[in-house]
């Protein structure tokens, strides 16, 4: 029997980054969303912050961010160059450095810092990162926290057809291979680089909403959408299929996942669904009951 021929996932925009400003003394992000109202054609991730390349000179004084909280989602750091350190309320603690990833589930509640390890800090160099923020669904909002150290060694890479490149599964499966990333909300994340000229395709699950976000080069997606540095695709749910030919060696972070299509109530960094559960949540910290750093 011949196999179902794909649908196209269409190009539904492509968008710049939407804001700049620095996180902490640390972090100088421009952010793809929210600041571009991509809310319902990005569920159900809630922010990307593209983080670098910034030079930073050495210190003695390690910047970055100190103590604060987080309910009702996933963060997840994604290292391209430099190294942050971790700590959080629940006692977990962890580097991370390029090829590297965190994946903190805040859930009901936890606080934590992320600061320039010390020791890169001292030294100083290029810093590159993304973070992403994951919903929860309202079911699963009062989980207790998690955290998950992913290393480069332990996210496996796909040698894609031809050379064309590599791709690797930090959550979800392709082409059999499983990402180590225990997700709460179904999602697909790979980080996948590509030579210049080779058109690769790649399989999503239909009815998931996907986003590619290109961290360096520029590439065109199915065969007439062109994004350079720090551009955002984002496609439509329908469909399966993308094809992406990088004009020059490109790397890229694919984001595909089930949309939640419950409401969004944000304040700072909680992310809930009505605004009483906001005013809770600012009632626990407030209150110590999402712990504190010693």
């Amino acid at each position: 029997m011949a196999r179902e021929a794909a649908v196209i996932k269409d190009v539904a925009g492509i968008y710049r980054p939407g804001s700049a400003h620095m996180v902490g003394d640390g972090f100088p992000v421009r952010n793809l969303f929210p600041s571009n109202d991509l809310d319902r054609q990005v569920d159900p991730f809630l922010l990307l912050d593209y983080a670098g390349p910034h030079q930073f000179p050495g210190t003695d004084q390690p910047r970055g961010v100190g103590e604060h909280p987080h309910r009702g989602f996933e963060t997840v750091t994604i290292m391209y160059q430099g190294a942050v350190a971790h700590r959080d309320s629940a006692g977990n603690a962890g580097v991370i450095g390029p090829g590297d990833v965190q994946w903190m589930t805040a859930a009901s509640g936890i606080v934590h810092e992320e600061m320039h390890e010390p020791n890169w800090a001292t030294h100083g160099g290029t810093f590159q990162a993304i973070q992403l923020w994951v919903n929860l669904p309202q079911a699963k909002k009062m989980l207790s926290p998690g955290y998950q150290t992913l290393l480069n060694a332990d996210i496996p890479t796909v040698e894609l057809d031809g050379g064309i490149g590599r791709l690797r599964v930090i959550a979800g499966a392709f082409q059999g291979r499983s990402g180590p990333a225990r997700t709460v909300t179904p999602i697909e994340l790979y980080d996948l680089e590509l030579l210049a000229d080779r058109p690769v395709e790649v399989r999503l699950p239909d009815g998931y909403n996907t986003s590619i976000f290109a961290v360096r080069g520029r590439v065109a997606v199915n065969g007439s959408h062109e994004a350079g540095e720090a551009d955002l695709i984002v496609c439509t749910r329908k469909g399966s299929l993308i094809t992406i030919n990088a004009q020059v060696e490109s790397r890229l972070l694919v984001m595909s996942g089930k949309p939640l299509e419950e409401p969004i109530a944000r304040y700072g960094p909680f992310v809930m669904n009505t605004k009483a559960e906001l005013i809770q949540a600012v009632e626990d910290y407030q209150a110590g009951r999402m712990g504190h750093l010693s």
